[in-house]
């Protein structure tokens, strides 16, 4: 078990680089290599490009609700790419670049937001749980895999995902309890970007921070510049390499901001203002990394326009893919509901194939 001082996160969080892209003096950790680095670049592109495409897809009708995380690109790359093959990824309803990151087919992964499947890709492809729409519910479910593979003697290592409002829920607080008396390998990644749907922070939580709610648990806290793709790198590299090892689960609190509204149908100038928003857009994990790259000459043209490329490819699938219609089918209703079907559930399918052969389906 750690030591009281070893809980404790840094008194401000970890950062690589500051606002213009330039390294900081005495750096807390050691940078990712480059190739990684170019691979966090490239994956927060490719995320801008997936938050852009959903947001038009909104807007045209083919998805009917979409939650942005413009601005949080930096967290999203760093939680898909701190991990290994074998590894398992919890992510809520706000991390489709995180998922598609980690490989699963983007229209599969959007397939939930359009409302045609319960998730629309095979969470043992690529080791990526569903979706979770309600507040830290997977958490409980992240250190459950974690134990079980640890059982196994397996090292697999689980990242669960959530935001700051999740951190008032009971689930929370269970799964950090749970995570610590079982010394599971799970790293909490707490994204707080501010606000849980239109509540502040300040209203949520009077913890100095939240990594301090680790404390309590015997769960050792981080804190780091969520906008700061090389910090969170670096900040869940070594989270993760800790529960490898068996020294058991770890809170890492990144501290970013969602830019745009809580989804399309929320309307954030209701609680917030542009002039609380702007210095955040000033702080584009995107801009602070290409600013890097290209000073450490490791971005050249050629190199970006290639990446811009591989992002538009993806968006180009998800928009033809999104834009197919198709057709329900009612009998799905009673799929994958029970291994072995009820005989209420078999009654109920009889019924409404026999209702559907009568009005000629």
């Amino acid at each position: 078990m750690a030591g009281d001082q070893e809980l404790l996160p840094s008194e401000q969080p970890v950062q690589l680089l500051d606002e213009t892209g330039r390294p900081v003096a005495d750096p807390p950790l050691p940078f990712p290599d480059n190739d990684r680095l170019l691979a966090a670049y490239a994956s927060l592109v490719t995320g801008r490009r997936v938050n852009d495409q959903a947001g038009a897809l909104v807007r045209q009708g083919r998805l009917a609700v979409y939650p942005s995380s413009h601005g949080q690109e930096a967290c999203q790359s760093g939680a898909a790419l701190a991990l290994a093959d074998g590894d398992w990824l919890f992510p809520t309803y706000r991390d489709t670049a995180a998922v598609i990151a980690r490989g699963v087919d983007p229209v599969q992964v959007l397939t939930l937001l359009k409302g045609d499947w319960h998730s629309g890709y095979d969470p043992y492809a690529h080791r990526v749980a569903p979706q979770a729409t309600p507040l830290a519910t997977q958490l409980l479910h992240a250190v459950g895999v974690a134990h079980a593979a640890r059982l196994r003697g397996e090292d697999t290592v689980v990242m669960a995902l959530c935001g700051d409002g999740a951190t008032s829920e009971g689930d929370f607080h269970e799964a950090l309890n749970f995570a610590a008396v079982l010394q599971a390998p799970v790293v909490f990644f707490v994204q707080n970007n501010e606000y849980a749907i239109s509540v502040p922070l300040a209203k949520q939580s009077a913890a100095p921070s939240l990594a301090h709610k680790g404390v309590g648990y015997g769960v050792p806290g981080e804190r780091v510049d969520g906008n700061d793709a090389a910090a969170v790198l670096a900040v869940l590299d070594r989270a993760v390499a800790d529960a490898r090892s068996g020294k058991g689960p770890s809170l890492v609190e990144a501290h970013t901001y969602r830019v745009q509204a809580h989804t399309n149908a929320d309307d954030a100038s209701r609680y917030r203002t542009d002039d609380e928003v702007e210095p955040w857009v000033a702080r584009d994990p995107i801009v602070r990394m290409e600013a890097y790259l290209k000073r450490r000459r490791l971005l050249t043209k050629a190199r970006k326009e290639r990446i811009a490329e591989e992002a538009e490819a993806v968006a180009t699938a998800m928009r033809e893919g999104l834009s197919r219609d198709t057709e329900p089918d009612p009998a799905e209703l009673f799929a994958h509901v029970f291994a072995e079907p009820t005989p209420q559930l078999a009654e109920q399918a009889a019924f409404l194939a026999d209702e559907l052969s009568r009005e000629g389906h």
